[in-house]
């Protein structure tokens, strides 16, 4: 499994860095997180608004920073 964040760098985008490492703890996964700075990579997705969080090539959320229980949701969903 491959998951994304999609943003600049910002504090946002650390926050839901740390809350997907913390819901793969959660659920005893592993998985390679890719932080996906380059603005063309991020509109690429077709993503207007960061953090992004995206499972295996889905965007599966946009332009808020989840919780780790949402997050272990949207990975639960995407095995």
């Amino acid at each position: 499994m491959i998951i994304k964040i999609l943003g600049s760098g910002c504090k946002n985008c650390n926050t839901l860095t740390d809350n997907t490492k913390e819901a793969l703890k959660e659920l005893g996964l592993e998985a390679e997180i890719v932080k996906v700075t380059e603005f063309q990579d991020i509109m690429a997705y077709g993503v207007m608004s960061t953090p992004a969080l995206v499972i295996d090539e889905k965007v599966v959320s946009y332009g808020k920073v989840l919780k780790p229980k949402e997050i272990a949701k949207h990975i639960e969903n995407s095995k």
